[in-house]
C-alpha cells in the first residue's frame, strides 16, 4: 500500500518539526548525529533526507523567524516559548516565507503539530502567531493577462 504525497509531506513536515526541537535543545545543534538517530523502519530514506533539508533550511531561518515571533507576541517571547512550540513556528516561518507551501496550508499543517506534540495551549498561540507572521510577508504582484 502506497501512502499518499498528502501523508508524505505531513511525515516530512512532522520530522522536520523533530529534528528542529532536536536541534533546539541539544547542546550543539549536530544535524549528522540527528540524522543518524532518525528511524529508518518508520521513516524511509526520502522522508527522512526531504526532512534533514526542511529542518536544515529552516534552522537557518530561525533568527528572523525568532526576531518576528517575539515581535509580534511580545508577552511570549521566544526564550520563553516550550521548544515545541519554537519548533513549529520556525518551521511554519520557513514554509511560509520560502513560498514551499500555501500559507493556509502551513497554518493548519502547523496547528496540527501543535495539537498532536504541544501543550494545550499551543494550538492556539501557534494560529494566532502565524496569522500575524502571514500578513507580513509581501503580496505577489497579480499576474496581467497579456495578449500573445
Amino acid at each position: 500500500m502506497t501512502r499518499t504525497a498528502t501523508a508524505r509531506q505531513r511525515d516530512i513536515r512532522r520530522l522536520a518539526m523533530q529534528v528542529l526541537y532536536q536541534m533546539d535543545v541539544g547542546a550543539e545543534p549536530d544535524l549528522d548525529a540527528i540524522f543518524s538517530t532518525m528511524d529508518e523502519e518508520y521513516d524511509p530514506t526520502e522522508v527522512r533526507e526531504r526532512a534533514r533539508t526542511l529542518a536544515s533550511d529552516a534552522w537557518a531561518a530561525r533568527d528572523r523567524a525568532d526576531a518576528l515571533a517575539t515581535e509580534l507576541a511580545p508577552t511570549w517571547p521566544t526564550h520563553r516559548q516550550p521548544p515545541v512550540d519554537r519548533a513549529i513556528l520556525r518551521l511554519a516561518w520557513h514554509e511560509m516565507s520560502s513560498g514551499r507551501t500555501p500559507v493556509k496550508v502551513t497554518i493548519n499543517e502547523a496547528i496540527e503539530l501543535a495539537k498532536a506534540y504541544g501543550a494545550k495551549e499551543s494550538a492556539p498561540f501557534i494560529n494566532g502567531v502565524l496569522d500575524k507572521m502571514a500578513r507580513r510577508l509581501p503580496v505577489p504582484e497579480p499576474e496581467i493577462d497579456r495578449p500573445e
